[in-house]
Order: structure tokens, then sequence, then C-alpha cells
């Protein structure tokens, strides 16, 4: 689908030089935030079913704690690089700072496919993976959580193996555990929600009825199947969504124009995001190419599913149409992707925005865990709402004012934040 290959962390310190340009950022604070804090790289010994024994290279990666203890997901997938979790730990930083919770960055990932492996194996990767940085993490230290391809139980063996180590019970470890064990109601539909509590109030402020639009989602993970459910509970029509394929290792695009039926989507697709093909079809579900999704006539259209997706290649596609792109995956547009957005005068939310919900949800969890009272679950979305909300409008009142592109005004407000924090505890 690209011609072109794009450094994730590039990107990231691409986006990060332009707003410390336009702030005026001194040097030695430049110096500081373009970079993570610390890194660690570990090789993780696994014993396989088959008996041999295979080492897993992973990391963890803690780009600021100025404003508190670092915060981030960890993502298994085959293809991952170091370059990637740098730029996610970085932009957790700047999505802590822009809802304005008392968290850093940080991000992790283990170079593997859980797809080809046993539960078995699953578990002893994950406690292989405490192991190692058991010193480096810990409730006040830096608090991990689930991202690409882990789960739930994947975060419960983490914290068990945590609490093995250490002696004692710590369920502020890590967050995303399963709702009885620390884990807190709400935290699933989080992220997702949080992405269309954002775009619900960019179209207020587009005087867009939310009823009279329509989207098209790239992914259909946690993020965009929730994102999705809310989106459409809320009069909006969804007419296309574009799913990997993990049988025909390929994207597919299901359109139906009339609107797709989310509910039913979600029954046939597996704990991946895959959708099944045949069973698509038979719902009345046209198969395209994965591509597909970006070119439909649709009001605003959906990336939530993996980096560099909106680039100079894949925007000369995008429909006239388009009013409005919710960033629901971490990093989907391009530095050169962003200027043709600018230039088509799309409204953008950008991702470190649009997708906190996520880590704000965490952020509720680790609370409720290290006072050992739990919340309903309205309560939990209830509030979180009130932050993004409150994220968003400030964002946006920033871009208003200043005539700033939506991202950067997203920047001048975390970067700041960060800024200050280091300043004020004397680190520059």
């Amino acid at each position: 689908m690209e011609q072109k290959t794009y450094n994730p962390y590039v990107t990231a310190q691409t986006q990060f030089d332009n707003v410390a340009d336009l702030i005026n950022l001194d040097q030695s604070t430049r110096d500081l935030l373009r970079q993570p804090t610390r890194e660690f790289h570990v090789t993780i010994p696994v014993k396989m079913d088959d008996g041999s024994t295979k080492v897993f290279n992973a990391y963890r990666i803690q780009h600021n704690d100025s404003r508190g203890p670092a915060k981030g997901g960890i993502r298994f997938h085959p293809e991952e690089t170091v370059d990637t979790i740098r730029a996610l730990s970085m932009w957790m930083t700047w999505k802590c700072a822009v809802v304005d919770i008392p968290l850093g960055g940080a991000k992790g990932g283990i170079i593997c496919d859980p797809r080809n492996m046993s539960m078995a194996e699953q578990e002893r990767l994950c406690r292989g993976y405490v192991r190692q940085l058991a010193k480096a993490m810990g409730p006040v230290i830096d608090v991990p959580a689930p991202d690409v391809m882990t789960n739930a139980q994947h975060m419960l063996w983490m914290m068990d193996e945590y609490e093995t180590i250490h002696g004692g019970r710590y369920p502020g470890v890590i967050t995303g555990k399963p709702v009885g064990m620390g884990g807190s109601l709400g935290r699933k539909e989080a992220t997702g929600y949080g992405v269309i509590y954002t775009l619900r109030e960019a179209l207020k402020a587009l005087n867009i009825d939310i009823k009279s639009t329509t989207a098209s989602l790239q992914g259909f993970g946690n993020v965009a199947e929730h994102a999705a459910r809310l989106y459409t509970e809320m009069g909006g029509k969804i007419i296309a969504v574009s799913s990997w394929d993990n049988n025909d290792k390929k994207s597919y695009t299901f359109r139906k124009l009339d609107g797709i039926n989310i509910e039913e989507l979600a029954s046939i697709k597996d704990q991946f995001g895959s959708i099944d093909k045949q069973k698509a079809q038979e719902l009345g579900l046209e198969l395209l190419d994965g591509g597909e999704w970006i070119a439909q006539d649709v009001d605003i259209i959906l990336p939530c599913a993996l980096e560099n997706q909106l680039t100079p290649e894949t925007l000369a596609r995008l429909s006239d149409t388009v009013k409005v792109i919710c960033e629901g995956a971490n990093g989907p547009t391009t530095p050169d992707g962003d200027e043709i957005i600018k230039a088509k005068n799309i409204y953008l939310i950008p991702d470190f925005l649009c997708n906190a919900g996520g880590v704000t949800c965490s952020y509720f969890e680790q609370v409720q865990c290290n006072m050992n009272y739990f919340w309903p679950k309205e309560e939990v979305l209830e509030k979180l709402d009130q932050k993004m909300t409150n994220a968003f409008q400030a964002v946006h009142k920033l871009a208003q004012e200043k005539n700033l592109y939506m991202r950067n005004a997203a920047y001048v407000i975390a970067i700041n934040r960060v800024a200050e924090a280091v300043k004020l505890r004397g680190w520059v």
C-alpha cells in the first residue's frame, strides 16, 4: 500500500521539533524531551511446548516521568521495532500531559507472534518479561498496560510474577487486568469511547449533526469495535471497515452502503480483530481490497489500526466528502501526510488526544487499585467523558485562538506541561 518507508520515531521527533520551534523551547529542554530517558533491551528465553528453547527480544522504554510514574502498553508483534517503541513512549508522555493526568510516558514490546503460540508459551513469555524488568517497573515507577495483541490475561500473569518476585500484593503495578482481579469496569470500552467523545465535540464545534454523518474505519480490534458501537448508538452510520486477515496475511475492506450492523460484525471476528470473510458476505457485506476503506465517500474516517497509514500515497485516494479525521491509532499520519490534510482543510483530531481514553481509564484503574475501592461502570465512563471533553475543548480553543493545526495545538499544551515539570524539578 505504501511507496515510502516511514520511521515512527523520526515522525515523533519531527512533530516535536516543529512545535518546539513554535513555542521557542530552550535547547536543553529540547535535548531532554526529544529522546527517551531510559531504555531496557532484554532477551527472554522461553521453553516452548515442543521442548525447544526460543529466545525473544524485548524492550521497555521510558520517555519521561517528570509528571508521575511512567505509563504505557506492552505490545506483542512479529515486526516490532525499537524505534516504534521509542516513538510510542514519546507519544504516551504527550498523551498523559494533554489530558492532564499525573503520569509520564513509556512503552514496551516483545518481538513475537502470539497467534502462533500456545497459551502456556505466552504465559512463560509474560513471566519472563517481568523477571527481566521487575526492578524497572512498579506502582510508583512504571505501570504497563495491554496494547497490540496483548490482553487482560497477559497483564494478570505479569502482575502475578511481579508479586511473586516482590512478595506482596501490588495491583497498581499494571492496568488492563480482568475485572474482579483489580481491573476497572469500563476499561475495555475506554479507548474507543474516548475516540467518539472527542468526535462528538468536534462535530458540535463544526455544527454538524452526528446523526447525519457516515464513517469508514481502518481496523476492527478493541478500539475500533467500541468506537463503532458508540458512534452508531449516537446515530452515525458506518459503511466500511478494513480488517487484517490472519489466514491470508492481508487486509480486506468490508462495505455495506446502507450501514454495517456493528453487533453482527463483532460476532464474526476473532480475538485479534480478523473478520470471517464468508460469514461477512452472508450478512450482505461487499468484500473489497484492504486499502479501499480510505476511498469511501464518507464524512469521517477513523484510522484505528497501525502507524503510517495516512501518507501522500494513501491520502491521494481520500474522498472530497471527508470533513473529519479521528486518529484512533497511534501515529497513523506521516508528517508529509499532515501537510495534505492541512491543504484539504480537514478537521483532524490528533492521536494522542483522540485515543487518550485508554490511558485515562488506566489511570482510573491505578487509582482504584491503590485505594482498594472500585467505582461502578457508569461513574468510570462519566469521569472519562469529562476528562476527554475538557481536554478536547482546551486543544480546540487554543487552535482557534492561535490559528493552529489541531495536532500542533495539542502538542503545544502537552509539551508546555512537561517542560514546566522538568524545569520545576531542576532537571534543566
